[in-house]
């Protein structure tokens, strides 16, 4: 249900306790026996708030040793590299981290002057490492939320690899963690603060010096500098704020603005979300409210989430981007515009993103992988080239680099933003003027996402659900013609179900911290019949929990 209030500005009712989310960081200590109060890495680390006892400074010493014990039986002997967002219990949580990584005598990178860092330059400083450095592999962590509400923290861990570690080391990692809250923190090392930031095992890193002078071997910068466009760069209050000033700088980008570059805990400055949060979600209309009503005053404006992982692209002529559609034109410009990638290279996208893309991808002669959700499921194609953009349908990406090298094994917004800088200085038009494009040629689908209630029980179940469990053979008129469980790019188990027509598909997935499961749905032959397979998504799930 939208909030009332949704895409108004936030007021100070809305705002959080800084003092009281801080406070409850220290003060509260989680009870393992309590499921809500455990470890639990889903897609992109552990996430939750510290005043119901799901992000607090337990946890974090847990899992950073955990993460300690990880590398230890791994032989990883690298620095560890960690960034930190925005969120008010990033800095409390950076430094819970770095006070056990310097006690076990872990090498750590952190940004010099203590630095706001977003995802992709952790990201990239480890691929980078480890290319210089074969016999040494490094790791990393980023401590955020991602775009949840500021009273969350976030705690994720990229291994060598450079990008979400995937389930195989995020359940040792969390087993390990709650072992170590269990037994009240037994085993876990740790040194004071200021011991731990002055050790000669922190080394500061210019992510940000090497992260910005990078940027020409992944993104046309000379075209988007000659082209002259005014740029609206919107970091939500996120990490990316001293990001993109230095891009404008270094690139010469005198009609670059970077929109609302205070920072802010309470993130007092957003517009309410669809639902009455505060979220920095740079593909929601209602959170980028303010930057929309502003579309007019440039030729591209961008968001950027608080961690920088995500986009959000604004035109004049169309608002803001569907994310789908956006993934769509960057693909489609991508492979035709990077004559330094193998002509085998293949486009990965999750099984809940547009099947759009299946038709662009198709339309120009490339292979398709559709993976479960999570972003993880990309890192091993980025990294070796196989894969030349990999993409979320809530709005992550990435892509390889000119020569056909990776740039990051993560979700980079800032370089999918500013991709839609080069597509309109190359071509002379907007993403949104060649979405039309390709809507015209390949048909406009309509798209959306609802929330089901599901009990723990049933969400068990459907994560555990087989295709054989699906009787049905009818969805909304249409003859079903796929159903499947595991994700046909690699054959992981999906969590869930989705079923296929000729002109429509619906996927269903537990949420990881709600009581309700996800039914995302499409269809190509209008909103009336999107809503006909929503429901007849849910009573299909329905009869087989």
């Amino acid at each position: 249900m939208v909030h009332p209030r949704a895409g108004s500005p936030a007021l100070a009712e809305d705002l959080i306790d800084v003092d009281a989310v801080r406070r409850a960081y220290y003060d509260i200590e989680p009870d393992p026996a309590n499921p809500d109060q455990r470890v639990v890495f889903g897609t992109s680390g552990h996430r939750g708030s510290s005043l119901n006892g799901a992000f607090n400074e337990a946890h974090v010493l847990a899992m950073t040793q955990a993460i300690v014990d990880h590398r230890n039986a791994a032989g990883i002997t690298g620095p560890v590299f960690i960034g930190f967002d925005t969120h008010l219990l990033s800095i409390p949580a950076w430094r819970s981290a770095l006070e056990v990584l310097v006690a076990n005598g872990v090498q750590v990178r952190t940004a010099a002057d203590d630095q706001f860092t977003p995802t992709p330059a952790v990201s990239r400083a480890i691929l980078q490492y480890n290319a210089e450095h074969p016999g040494e592999q490094a790791d990393g962590i980023v401590v955020t939320p991602s775009h949840n509400p500021p009273a969350d923290g976030g705690f994720k861990y990229n291994p060598p690899s450079g990008g979400p570690a995937d389930g195989s080391i995020t359940s040792v990692i969390a087993e390990s963690a709650n072992e170590y809250l269990e037994a009240e923190l037994a085993g876990v090392q740790r040194v004071p603060f200021a011991q731990a930031r002055d050790s000669h095992l922190v080394r500061d890193y210019s992510f940000i010096d090497e992260y910005v002078a990078a940027l020409t071997q992944v993104v046309d910068m000379a075209a988007i500098a000659e082209a002259g466009i005014a740029i609206g760069a919107d970091p939500l209050g996120g990490a990316s704020v001293a990001y993109w000033a230095a891009i404008k700088e270094h690139y010469g980008l005198e009609k670059m603005t970077v929109v609302n570059p205070d920072v802010d805990p309470a993130f007092g400055f957003m517009t309410l979300d669809t639902d009455g949060k505060i979220r920095m979600d740079c593909s929601s209309p209602d959170a980028m409210a303010s930057l929309i009503a502003r579309r007019q005053d440039f030729d591209i404006a961008t968001g950027n989430d608080a961690d920088a992982d995500r986009h959000g692209i604004v035109t004049a002529d169309a608002g803001l981007m569907n994310p789908n559609h956006y993934l769509a034109v960057a693909i489609d410009y991508l492979f035709t515009h990077r004559p330094g990638w193998e002509d085998g290279t293949a486009v990965g996208k999750t099984l809940v993103s547009s099947s759009l893309i299946d038709r662009v991808v198709a339309g120009i002669g490339r292979r398709l992988i559709e993976v479960p959700v999570g972003f993880k499921y990309f890192v091993d194609g980025l990294a070796d080239g196989t894969i030349g953009f990999g993409g979320e349908e809530s709005a992550g990406a990435s892509f390889l680099m000119f020569d056909g090298s990776p740039w990051s094994t993560d979700k980079d917004g800032l370089i999918m933003n500013l991709l839609a800088a080069e597509v309109l200085a190359v071509t002379g038009q907007t993403p949104s003027q060649r979405y039309a494009q390709l809507a015209e040629r390949y048909g406009t689908s309509a798209y959306a996402r609802i929330d089901a209630p599901a009990d723990r029980a049933q969400k068990a179940a459907l994560a555990a659900l087989s295709a054989d469990q699906v009787q049905a053979t009818e969805l909304a008129g249409e003859p079903i013609i796929e159903i499947l469980t595991e994700a046909p790019g690699d054959g992981e188990p999906i969590g869930g179900l989705k079923v296929v027509t000729e002109n429509a598909w619906f996927a269903a997935r537990p949420s990881g911290t709600e009581d309700v499961y996800k039914i995302y749905a499409e269809s190509f032959r209008g909103h009336d019949h999107l809503a006909q397979v929503q429901a007849a998504a849910q009573q299909l799930v329905d009869s087989v929990l």
